[in-house]
């Protein structure tokens, strides 16, 4: 059975943390030793290049849907929805996935503070596009919502394909 560089970076993380539970004098480290570096850290961005596609995609449907029922304003409404959600979590991915590679005790406070920050900027982008009059407040908010929905389902489906067992 062959062995995927995802289970041999998996398995390489495994080895390391039983190694460091292993080792007693621990408690007298300022701090933990760092693990090593995977040998091509890429694997994190992976799915990056087909979320992106997929997005694009998303964008030219959106702007389209948005161009038939509303017009031009609609039309440019549902694509910077998508184009938001499409940077934001694209930016969140690389933060976490540049904590990761740096320092992993990183990986939780700045993953909590992009989210945060995510989701507060798509607040206030929705809570400002309703108190507008402007005629594409509508298609922007549905072209967050489809972008935040398919966005979430394909980087949901790209993990599980690729963690699951052959």
């Amino acid at each position: 059975m062959e062995i995927d560089e995802f289970e041999r970076e998996r398995l390489r993380a495994l080895e390391f943390q039983r190694q460091q539970a292993a080792e007693e004098d621990q408690d007298d480290l300022p701090l933990p030793d760092l693990p090593p570096l995977p040998a091509d850290p890429r694997w994190r961005v992976a799915h990056l290049p087909f979320l992106s596609a997929v997005s694009f995609a998303l964008l030219l449907f959106a702007t389209s849907i948005g161009f038939l029922t509303g017009g031009p304003s609609s039309a440019v409404g549902a694509a910077a929805g998508v184009m938001i959600v499409t940077v934001s979590f694209t930016m969140s991915t690389l933060v976490i996935a540049w904590a990761d590679t740096v320092r992993p005790a990183l990986l939780m406070p700045l993953a909590l503070f992009t989210y945060v920050l995510k989701y507060g900027a798509l607040g206030v982008v929705l809570a400002y596009g309703v108190s507008t009059t402007w005629p594409g407040k509508n298609a922007l908010g549905y072209g967050i919502v489809a972008g935040v929905v398919v966005w979430t389902a394909v980087q949901a489906w790209w993990f599980h394909r690729v963690s699951r067992p052959n």
